[in-house]
């Protein structure tokens, strides 16, 4: 019998039950995964608290790798044995294996293990949209990205610092800003001991940044947007610390700012979004982009993991092996 993490009712780590799951039944486009890895996301907190509410009972988590073990007749780009991960979709990669469909599925290089790209591929996917897409960064640019020393913000560090961007990052510790140095971030703001919307304008000689990248939220948000300069973007990815307050459009239009909500799942709806955000990604680790998976787990004691995530414990990215 098939073992994952079902949840009956919204909390906290407690009410994530390890047990006897039911496999969906597999389309003619689907495929049957034997898993390996889980990644570990914030979303799936937010998933499992209600913050963003799921229909109960329901299973939890949006990323995991494994490799193919069945598949439907109509699926035509993939065989058995193939090495695939995933993203998004239906929650409830927390289990040893599961149904997915082919349209969503991404190859993985050899070059790539199970356990990095289950700690990697949403942070960088994540990353390569907000890089790529929501705002195109150039080598000249000088950019915020808040929580430097995340899973997300080390990547995004190590990215940008390919691209040849000045980085600014923002830490809550001593540990997080030397983590932020070791990865080459220029200039390291720790939140608890500076207003770091001062730092970004002293830094930047009062011009501000053309983009700030926020997966904090509501502890953030409001001074997020005094460090744009004219005609800068606020990405308000994710929110960690709450959901930011609503935002009168009166607080745009001295500097002619722009706000937007970016999310995974719309870039990676089918198989042509997601190739243009993974081929970046890949490329990216082919140049040296590094993958820091500081905190392992096993599977069925996510709830400890849920735990370390939520309080802030965690430095770079984190994995449930299976």
């Amino acid at each position: 019998m098939v073992k994952g993490i079902i949840i009956n009712e919204h909390g906290g780590p407690e009410v994530m039950r390890w047990g006897n799951i039911s496999l969906e039944e597999m389309g003619p486009n689907d495929v049957h995964i034997e898993q390996s890895v889980v990644g570990l996301n914030f979303i799936d907190i937010y998933h499992r608290s209600g913050s963003y509410p799921l229909a109960l009972p329901t299973g939890i988590g949006m990323e995991a790798v494994g490799k193919i073990i069945d598949l439907g007749q109509n699926v035509q780009n993939f065989k058995l044995g193939d090495r695939v991960g995933y993203v998004m979709g239906q929650p409830g990669s927390y289990v040893e294996q599961r149904t997915f469909p082919s349209e969503r599925l991404i190859k993985l290089p050899e070059n790539i293990s199970d356990e990095t790209a289950a700690g990697m591929l949403l942070k960088g996917l994540t990353v390569s949209y907000l890089i790529n897409r929501t705002y195109q960064v150039k080598t000249e640019d000088t950019v915020l990205f808040h929580a430097i020393a995340g899973g997300v913000g080390l990547l995004a560090c190590q990215w940008l610092k390919q691209m040849g961007v000045t980085v600014i990052g923002t830490v809550s510790n001593q540990e997080k800003a030397e983590i932020a140095k070791k990865f080459g971030c220029d200039h390291i703001i720790n939140y608890k001991e500076q207003d770091f919307s001062t730092g970004v304008l002293e830094i930047t000689d009062g011009k501000g940044v053309p983009v700030v990248y926020d997966g904090v939220g509501k502890d953030t948000f409001e001074r997020s947007l005094k460090c744009l300069s004219d005609f800068g973007i606020l990405a308000s990815f994710g929110a960690a610390s709450g959901t930011p307050p609503p935002c009168p459009i009166s607080l745009l239009a001295p500097k002619s700012l722009y706000l937007t909500r970016p999310g995974l799942g719309p870039h990676t709806a089918n198989r042509k979004l997601i190739e243009g955000i993974a081929s970046p990604l890949f490329q990216a680790i082919e140049n040296g982009l590094s993958i820091p998976i500081n905190q392992h787990y096993q599977l069925k004691d996510a709830a400890k993991a849920h735990e370390d995530l939520a309080a802030r414990r965690t430095i770079g990215c984190s994995v449930l092996k299976v």
